[in-house]
């Protein structure tokens, strides 16, 4: 397929969204021509459409017809708005990092509604969502009364389609391959996938309407990827009493860091995801109305691994244990700022892992909503009901080398590099004592909310209407985990039983294996070595945690005019949430006996707010906001777990029940120019004077005389983080005729701040999600049935949380991307769309310990390709 065909395209609208503040007048506007436009044209229009009409500090997504927008799924969409960066999952666009802060400070709602999530924290995943089921997102930068509490960084919510309120076609279908070349080098394995959707609104009349949508995607998305496992290194996390953890290598009185071990990983990943969508609307009076929506979705994810994994035996050097290894004759080593970056090293074991893993996730959304008017008031109550659960395993099967030379290279700057004096495959496989299963490990989160919201309208004047409200929520997160290690038999596992074969793209690596997992488990532990009957509980992973949360708010909206030469708006108001929990779990005592805890805390917060619009007329617009914010600690978190090691250095990991929110005051201001139709200049300040924070930090705790270092969850103190962000787009309507109907769609980002994380110790991260440059750059062309964009995204280096666990902090390296995606529009009932994600096939880097030359993660994940066909009617 070629990467050269159109350039440009349709971008993903930028904007603010969700006016609250009622108009007595128009401001007057400039009077421009009226164009008829269409397609993601239109979705950009309307987009600017609510961001001008909103109080509050807002980007916008507008989607009104099904298929408009050109991203697969809505993370996409969101990933390109200013001052929002998103991490990737094996290779998708996943979860969102907003103003600089990572994904557990950003609220995610869908239709208003709090939702559960099958993540450990409260995080969620915004690849769940496929473009076709959404009509609009909306991502609130600055706070209002009546939004829900929780959003420091920012409230992302999705808006699905309302039936009575949809006029685009009827049925819309889509169906095309999907084409991944990542995993083109691994054997065995298929990369094409598929995507598939199908809408239908029907109104039976003007009362009543329904909605149905259905989705199936198939994701072959394999890739190759190389990690390291971390360094040992006492400056950065000195365990209690063990000063000498880490060796000094070449005598000079200075300890020096040496990496535990590396592994390269080729994956062949099969992710089948559906989903359902409907949703009812009943308007049977002019003062009444009803919304019941659900919407399931479920994600089976198959992923057969062939990992090698070299130095288990010798890079380490535990308290200078392998000082011999490093200074044996022939062996030589490379230090950069007392790190060993490269080495030559005798007899480094060469391991062999064979795995499966498998995960299952199940999300579930639905609520009714009603609402009632009469002349002054308006009354709207809704119920909310979610859940979402997960359930994953890992079986792997360890043979063990050892080559007479093993050498590696994982400096900053250059592609991670490992040589040995022979092939693994040539060399005897014994059957290693660390096989594996890690499973069944179940998570399940429970979320019930209710809301009773009343508007009196207040006339005339210079206040326009008072809002109050309530709302309930009641949360039940769980987590249950099981592993077993079958014992090994001893045996030589026959060379015959693997074939060898190596990525084409990715790190340089000698050779990799591959064979049957199950046939090589029955040689290397007998027959039946992976019967779910061995397996035995891990109590320490063992945890619940219930939250209840109380709210209620009170908010004015005035509006007056001739103020400054503007029509000004907005709203003054606060919330209060009382939030109460409850966390059990199990706690290891220093004999590595295990008992049942339960511990409750409660705590309220005042959260006053205020914001201002100027409309100057003539599409100039100034924006004011401040407000007192909070974001509840992850749930997972909370957790009142505790397991220690029983051997010295003395050692362990605890949550923490006693955790108080991440709070801040923050101010918003923006000025906006709307300048023509699709068109905008921008620029929003923001700062945040945050009180408290959350971060993962390592502290000496003494149980029966014993001092151990833990490490827990914990509570920092203040600091600030403030930011600008900029914004350009527009058609070239000042181009001559042909070219004027290409446009721009441009926003970049900067964001300061003092807040660092707990870790490493000698040299702290700064806070998770924090990039100081964030730009976007969109190319597109749209006229008659033909759409492009060519989309460019940038971001500088930040800490993300990597896996599960808030306490594995590593720095994602800049990433710059680039997408192509096209559209042609055959007839009224015919069109076909394609496109390229990640043309130039980024890869993506981590480093761990604030040292780009401590590498964490190398991953190529390759191109995607799709075609489809859309149908309307």
């Amino acid at each position: 397929m070629t990467r050269h065909a159109i350039l440009l395209a349709a971008a993903s609208g930028l904007t603010l969204a969700a006016a609250t503040g009622a108009y007595a007048q128009t401001p007057e506007t400039a009077q421009v021509e009226e164009v008829v436009v269409t397609g993601v044209r239109k979705s950009m229009r309307d987009a600017l459409a609510v961001k001008q009409g909103s109080d509050k500090v807002v980007e916008a997504i507008s989607a009104k017809d099904i298929g408009v927008l050109p991203d697969v799924t809505i993370a996409e969409s969101i990933a390109r708005l200013p001052g929002v960066n998103a991490t990737r999952d094996r290779g998708n666009d996943s979860q969102a990092v907003v103003r600089g802060l990572g994904a557990r400070l950003v609220l995610g709602t869908i239709n208003n509604r709090e939702v559960a999530s099958s993540e450990p924290d409260r995080n969620v995943r915004w690849e769940v969502y496929p473009s076709e089921v959404v009509s609009g997102v909306q991502v609130y930068k600055s706070q209002s009364a009546d939004l829900i509490a929780g959003g420091v960084a920012a409230t992302i919510n999705i808006d699905t389609i309302a039936p009575l309120d949809y006029r685009g076609p009827s049925v819309v279908l889509r169906a095309g391959p999907v084409y991944y070349d990542g995993g083109k080098d691994i054997p065995n394995y298929d990369t094409t996938g598929f995507r598939a959707s199908g809408s239908f609104v029907h109104k039976f009349n003007d009362d009543l309407a329904v909605v149905l949508g259905l989705t199936a995607q198939q994701q072959k998305n394999g890739y190759g990827s190389f990690t390291g496992w971390g360094y040992n290194d006492s400056n950065a996390r000195a365990p209690a009493g063990a000063s000498d953890y880490s060796g000094d290598l070449n005598g000079d009185g200075k300890l020096d860091a040496t990496p535990w071990g590396a592994q390269m990983s080729a994956s062949r990943i099969d992710q089948k995801r559906t989903g359902v969508s409907t949703g009812l609307q009943w308007r049977p009076t002019d003062n009444f109305e009803l919304k019941g929506d659900v919407l399931y979705s479920k994600i089976k994810i198959g992923e057969l691994q062939d990992q090698t994994v070299w130095g288990r035996n010798n890079w380490g050097n535990w308290n200078n244990g392998n000082l011999g290894d490093y200074t044996a004759p022939g062996a030589s080593y490379t230090l950069l700022n007392n790190t060993v970056v490269a080495a030559r090293l005798p007899y480094s074991s060469v391991t062999t892992v064979l795995s499966n893993y498998k995960e299952d996730k199940d999300l579930l959304v639905g609520g009714l909503n009603g609402k009632w008017t009469n002349d002054l008031w308006t009354v709207a109550g809704d119920v909310s009901y979610s859940k979402a659960e997960r359930t994953n395993s890992w079986k792997g099967v360890r043979v063990e080398a050892y080559p007479e030379w093993t050498s590696f290279d994982t400096r900053a700057g250059q592609t991670p590099t490992i040589t040995t004096s022979a092939e693994t495959l040539s060399l005897p496989q014994f059957a290693n004592q660390w096989g594996s299963y890690d499973g069944p490990e179940r998570l399940n989160d429970e979320l019930k909310a209710a809301a009773l919201d009343f508007t009196r309208d207040l006339g005339d004047g210079a206040l326009k209407s008072v809002q109050f409200g309530v709302r309930a929520s009641d949360r039940t997160k769980d987590h249950t985990s099981f592993s077993f290690s079958p014992a090994p038999t001893g045996a030589t596992v026959a060379a015959s039983l693997f074939t060898a074969y190596t990525i084409g793209e990715g790190a340089n690596v000698p050779a990799i294996l591959t064979g049957d997992l199950d046939a090589i488990a029955a040689v290397a532990y007998g027959p039946n070595a992976f019967a779910l009957s061995n397996a035995t509980e891990e109590l320490a992973e063992r945890w619940a945690v219930n939250e209840k949360v109380y709210e209620g708010y009170g908010k004015l909206n005035f509006g007056l005019d001739g103020f400054a030469g503007a029509w000004v708006s907005g709203n003054v108001g606060a919330r209060v949430v009382h939030t109460e929990t409850s966390s059990d779990g199990q706690q290891q005592d220093t004999a590595g006996v295990f008992s049942g805890v339960t511990v409750e805390a409660e705590y309220t917060d005042v959260l006053p707010s205020a914001n201002a619009k100027f409309d100057f007329g003539d599409g100039k617009v100034v924006r004011l906001g401040v407000a007192k914010v909070i974001a509840r600690p992850p749930l997972d978190e909370l957790r009142a777990s505790r397991s220690l090691t029983t051997w010295s250095p003395y050692t362990g990991s605890a949550g923490n029940p006693k955790l108080d929110p991440f709070k801040a005051w923050q101010f918003d201001a923006s000025a906006e120019y709307y300048f023509r139709p699709e068109a905008l200049i921008a620029a929003s300040y923001y700062y945040k004077d945050v009180s408290s924070y959350i971060g993962w930090k390592q502290s000496p705790v003494v149980y029966n005389g014993t001092t151990y270092a833990v490490s827990s969850p914990t509570n920092g103190g203040g600091g600030y983080i403030q930011g600008l962000e900029l914004t350009f787009q527009t058609p070239f309507f000042f181009l001559p005729k042909g070219l004027d109907k290409f446009g721009i769609y441009s926003n970049y980002a900067y964001v300061d701040s003092d807040l660092k994380e707990f870790s490493p110790a000698n040299n702290p991260l700064d806070m998770t999600g924090l990039a100081k440059n964030t730009a976007t750059v969109d190319l597109w062309y749209a006229h008659g049935p033909l759409e492009a964009r060519l989309g460019f995204k940038y971001h500088s280096p930040m800490t993300v949380i990597y896996g599960w666990s808030g306490a594995d902090l590593q720095t994602l390296e800049t990433e710059k991307t680039l997408d192509f995606s096209s559209s042609y529009q055959i007839n009224d009932a015919v069109g076909v769309r394609f496109q390229v994600n990640n043309l130039t096939n980024e890869s993506l880097r981590m480093y761990r310990d604030n040292d780009p030359n401590r590498i964490g993660r190398y991953d190529v994940y390759g191109r995607r390709f799709l075609m489809d066909v859309t149908v309307k009617f």
